[in-house]
Formats: structure tokens, C-alpha cells, sequence
């Protein structure tokens, strides 16, 4: 009997949601990604541009990534465009007039939500902008998902003549599945049709479109009702019954196996017909939905008895040890405490670990400004997003206000003309770096200047865009493949913005005295002036390790000047209290280098009044001097 060949296997990968998706859109014929960097979103337009047939870049902010896309769009290219869940605020302005509009090649909005505050400023829900925007929201559970949903948002786009929403969360975007990718789809590009009755969104124009995009809704609504895409899942157990959609699927799956449940990949517009299918079937209907209860408000807007957010938390994940207490609580079942021990593979509660404050890295190029910052008294200073942030944190406590990217600007000039008579000898300082300045805070320092600001602004231009990575921008001088490219010269620009030369200065911020003097010096100047640093991340290529320090314990005399730098890789090694010949007492904090983590940047040693941080050269293997 001769041997039979197996059939050959689809290739299987392992891949995160966001590689998923961008290896989704470059399947389905995607010839232009455009973003900015923002964590959860960020890889989609890193593994994109790994792509060679297709033209990927990083934009200045989220608002221009999607005009870029919608351009494409227009010109008869299946486009995309990707942001975190706040860069879809930035973006929104011309997402509500392309919502009118139309597409012509296929046009998908990825927005991930970072449902749980991983590192964002707010947990915002963008599944309201499909509402807002009357536009179709997909929502994968998982990789697979992202990847198959990615390919189904361009055909919907296309079916539909619509702008289609991917909602992604945390949890899809990093976390990495089993993928089973097919081949690239060949696409035609149909060109750029003239069409101004429908291009050109004036008063008129636009009002004529608003009927269309409504007719548009309704048979997305009919859709939903039969797609694929949205299903009920049968069960057992027919007291409780659940209606879900994004990863909370697979959690429901993992808590409630024998419940049924609506699993809507489609979340918006929602099919109600099939979730009032199921609600005739059960007991009890239950939404879980994270983070807002848009779905939960509509269903029971239809006369459906449900319940949602009476029963589970309004924010973070709704994750398995959230789930089962608060579900079983209410059929009235016993409720296991959150750590008693499972005997089946599910998830837990954390493990409590001991803490670690999130601080900033080794040499960091802002921690010598957030030094000096600390030492200037009669300052009210107005942060920005980046890894800059954390200098509202210990040892510096130099920021008052964080809000959202590029605002520091503007809240810095509302401070400056809204101060009360109480502080009106107080100096208003703002802090943003280069990435976030190119983003947003150009037009606000424009503004100050306009307005006669009383403002010092310190732009930490470090090359890169370092809080999502260290990604490229149009400082860095690299494009997104790591290119050359043009490269802005910010002092150039802030001079072209109206900043009076004399007022702008550049500086090297490991060099504590030149820092301090031009801080200290601009600050009592009533004008607009900008401190310009530069020195390049130190995660990136373009940094310079120089040789390590180290501590020789025989000079430190525990003043712990040192420390109030920040560095991580200074570490206190003991602790003593002595008295004083007034009777008082003094404690003395004694330190050392973590010579391994040191990069010789040159900042502590400025701090040491006994010179007792030296080069680790001048040290044995025993840690004596030579």
C-alpha cells in the first residue's frame, strides 16, 4: 500500500495584534501606513514599514497620519493610519468631515485603547467616536482576529464607502497568538476622480452628504444582524447570558465556559435583533464591555433588560478575577476569595511584587535639567508627555501640571496672564521635548510669543521620540526605515516662530553649571526665551558610553548631594545619624555606583562636594584607589 502525502499545512506564526494588523493591511493590498508613535499602537507602523511594497511613514502628529491616509485614499490606495486612543482626539477633526466624504481606496482607522492606564494620561473609550462619527467599529479578541479583521475592514470600506474603525486595546496589541497569514492581494490603484460636490466639505456640500451618511448607517446596521462577524455562541448554563466583544470574549470564555454569549466582532452599529435573540433564551443578560457602557446604554435604549456596569467596574480590565466574583456574587453563588489557589491553569490575581517607581533611565539627558529645576525656587512649571513626565516624580518634584501632548505651551501661558496677585512674582516655566514640540507645541509657542508670554520654555532634544521606544521624527534626521533625512534645526525654527535670537539659547545638559546659569538667568528675563538641550537619548545608537565612575568610600562623607540627581545607577548603601555639636541630629546617606549600569555621563560627579566620585579607573578589583 503506497504512502499517502499529507496535505501541506498553512504556515503558522507567532505574531502580537499589531504585527498582525500590519501584516493584515499588507495582505489586503494596503499601499500607504502613516502614524505617530504612542503606546499601545506603536509596532503596527514599525512591523508596516518591513514591508518594501508599501510606503510607510511616521508623522508629525496623529492628525496629519490620517490626512496622509485619507490623501491616499483619495487617490485610489487601500491606506491606513494607526494611533493610541488620545492621538484619535488630535485626529478627530478630520475624522468628522471624512465621515461625509467617503473613501475610494479602502480606508482603516486602527485606534488602540489603553484599557488599564499602562502608560497612558486617561483610559478613554474610542469605541464612541464610531457613534460620534457614525462610522463601523471592529473589534478583534485576539491576533488571529486582528489579522482577519484588519483584511475585513478594507473590503467593508470599500463595500460601504466609509472610513472603517479597528478598535484595539492593550491586551490585543502586545499580546502574542498563534497567526495563520495568507499571501498579499494585488490591488489596482483607481486613481484620483474629481468630484467637488463631494470632496470640497463646504456648508452646502456638507449638508447634502449628511443624508447619505445616514442611509450609510442603516445598512450597516441591516449588516450586523447577518455577518459573520457577529455570532451567538450556545452554552449550558442558561441562567446567565453574555454579550461581548474585543479580548473580554476570550475572558468570558475562560471564566463562564458553559454560558452563551453574543460575540460581536462588528460592535458598532450593534445587531440587536441577534443579542434580543439571546436575551429571550436566558435568565439574566449581562454586558461586558470595556471600559464605558455604550453597548449596555443601547441595548437597553431597544427594551432589552440587561445588565453591565451595576454588576462590573467602570475602568481597567475586565479580567477573569474580575469576572467571576462579581458574576458569581450575583446568581448568588459563592464568591472564592481572590487568592485562594486554582487547580486549573486560569488567571489570578497578580502576585503583590515589591514596588518600583517608574524613573527614568541611567544617564537620562533630562535628569541634569530636572536637577537644576529642583534647586530654582518660585517656579510654577508646566510639563508635557515623554519620558520627561516623570520629573513630577522623586527626587526632583519639578512639574506642576501634565495634561495632555504639546499643552504645555498653552497651560504655561494661561498661567503667566492668570496669575493671581499672590504669584505674581512667580516664574512660569515650560517643558517639552523635541518630538512633542514637533507634534503640537510649535502652535503653542507660536502663541506665547503672539501674546507677549512671560514664559521660559526648556526643549529637551534628546533625538528621538523616546517615551514609545525611541523612534524617528523629522529632529532625528532618520525616517522611519532608518534613512537619512532632512532634520530640522530647532534653533532656526523657534527663531522663525518669533523667539528673539538673544533669547534662545543651546546647551549640553550634562554640563550642570552652563545649565543652571542659563535657567537661573532666563527665568528673571519678562520675555518669551527658550533653552534648547541636546543630547541624544541614551537607549539610541546615537549615544556615547564614556568610561564608568564609582564611589571611593573614604572620601564620601554621606551629604547625598549625589542623589537628587536620580540616577538609577547610584545606590544607597547605608545610612548613618550623628550628632552635631549643637546637640542636633544629622543623618548621613552613604552611596555607590552600579559601575555596570553607569555610563560615564558625567552629571554626579558635578554634584560631589568632596570629589569622592572619581573614574572607575583609579580603583582596584578590591574598590580601593590606586
Amino acid at each position: 500500500m503506497s504512502a499517502v502525502n499529507p496535505l501541506p499545512q498553512p504556515e503558522r506564526r507567532f505574531m502580537s495584534g499589531n504585527e498582525a494588523v500590519a501584516r493584515g493591511a499588507w495582505e489586503a493590498g494596503c499601499r500607504v501606513a502613516a502614524a505617530y508613535p504612542g503606546t499601545p499602537s506603536t509596532e503596527i507602523l514599525e512591523y508596516a514599514a518591513t514591508y518594501a511594497d508599501l510606503y510607510a511613514e511616521w508623522s508629525v502628529n496623529e492628525k496629519v497620519a490620517l490626512e496622509v491616509a485619507i490623501g491616499a485614499s483619495l487617490a485610489g490606495s487601500r491606506s491606513l493610519c494607526a494611533m493610541k486612543h488620545v492621538g484619535l482626539n488630535v485626529a478627530s477633526d478630520a475624522l468628522m468631515t471624512q465621515t461625509l466624504i467617503g473613501v475610494g481606496g479602502g480606508l482603516v482607522v486602527v485606534v488602540a485603547d489603553d484599557v488599564g492606564l499602562s502608560s497612558s494620561q486617561n483610559e478613554q473609550d474610542s469605541r464612541h467616536w464610531g457613534r460620534f462619527a457614525h462610522l463601523p467599529v471592529l473589534e478583534p479578541a485576539d491576533a488571529q482576529e486582528a489579522y482577519e479583521m484588519t483584511r475585513e475592514a478594507f473590503t467593508l470600506s470599500e463595500q460601504f464607502d466609509t472610513p472603517v474603525i479597528l478598535r484595539l486595546t492593550t491586551r490585543i496589541c502586545h499580546v502574542k497568538g498563534v497567526v495563520v497569514p495568507g499571501e498579499r492581494e494585488e490591488r489596482p490603484v483607481l486613481g484620483f476622480r474629481k468630484d467637488p460636490a463631494r470632496m470640497v466639505m463646504t456648508p452646502l456640500n456638507a449638508g447634502r452628504r449628511i443624508p447619505l451618511m445616514l442611509q450609510r448607517e442603516e445598512k450597516l446596521r441591516e449588516f450586523s444582524e447577518i455577518t459573520d462577524l457577529n455570532r451567538i455562541e450556545d452554552g449550558k448554563d442558561w441562567r446567565i447570558g453574555f454579550v461581548t466583544s474585543g479580548p473580554t470574549y476570550l475572558h468570558i470564555l475562560e471564566s463562564f465556559p458553559d454560558a452563551p454569549l453574543v460575540k460581536l466582532g462588528l460592535s458598532h452599529p450593534a445587531p440587536l435583533g441577534l443579542i434580543r435573540a439571546l436575551a429571550e433564551k436566558v435568565e439574566h443578560l449581562v454586558v461586558v464591555e470595556e471600559v464605558e457602557p455604550l453597548l449596555e446604554q443601547e441595548i437597553r435604549a431597544a427594551g432589552i433588560p440587561v445588565h453591565g456596569k451595576d454588576l462590573l467596574p467602570r475602568m481597567g480590565e475586565l479580567a477573569p478575577h474580575v469576572l467571576r466574583p462579581a458574576i458569581r456574587a450575583f446568581l448568588g453563588e459563592a464568591v472564592e476569595p481572590e487568592h485562594a489557589p486554582r487547580r486549573t491553569l486560569e488567571f489570578t490575581v497578580p502576585v503583590k511584587v515589591f514596588p518600583r517607581p517608574p524613573t527614568m533611565c541611567v544617564a537620562c539627558p533630562h535628569l541634569g535639567i530636572y536637577y537644576c529645576l529642583s534647586k530654582i525656587k518660585n517656579t510654577q512649571i508646566a510639563g508635557d508627555i515623554g519620558c520627561y513626565t516623570l520629573g513630577a516624580g522623586h527626587p526632583w518634584n519639578a512639574l506642576d501640571t501634565c495634561i495632555a501632548m504639546g499643552a504645555s505651551m498653552g497651560v504655561a501661558l494661561g498661567l503667566d496672564k492668570g496669575r493671581s496677585p499672590a504669584d505674581k512674582d512667580k516664574r512660569v516655566i515650560a517643558v517639552i521635548g523635541d518630538s512633542t514640540f514637533l507634534h503640537m507645541g510649535m502652535q503653542g509657542l507660536l502663541n506665547i510669543v503672539y501674546n507677549r508670554g512671560n514664559v521660559t520654555i526648556l526643549l529637551l532634544n534628546n533625538s528621538t521620540v523616546g517615551m514609545t521606544g525611541g523612534q524617528e521624527h523629522p529632529g532625528s534626521g532618520r525616517d522611519i526605515r532608518g534613512m537619512e533625512a532632512p532634520q530640522v534645526d530647532f534653533r532656526k525654527l523657534v527663531e522663525s516662530l518669533g523667539v528673539k535670537p538673544e533669547r534662545i539659547h543651546e546647551v549640553n545638559p550634562y554640563e550642570l553649571p552652563t545649565l543652571f546659569k542659563a535657567l537661573r538667568e532666563e527665568v528673571k528675563v519678562e520675555d518669551t526665551s527658550v533653552i534648547i538641550t541636546n543630547q541624544p537619548c541614551v537607549l539610541t545608537d546615537r549615544y556615547s558610553h564614556q568610561p564608568p565612575y564609582a564611589v571611593d568610600a573614604e572620601l564620601c562623607t554621606g551629604c547625598s548631594n549625589c542623589l537628587a540627581v536620580g540616577c538609577p545607577a547610584i545606590a544607597v548603601t547605608r545610612r548613618e545619624t550623628v550628632i552635631k555639636p549643637n546637640g542636633s541630629e544629622k543623618e548621613l546617606t552613604f552611596v555607590a555606583i552600579d559601575s555596570a549600569a553607569c555610563t560615564g555621563c558625567d552629571l554626579c560627579p558635578g554634584t560631589c562636594g568632596p570629589e569622592a566620585i572619581r573614574p572607575l579607573a583609579e580603583f582596584n578589583r578590591a574598590g580601593a584607589r590606586l
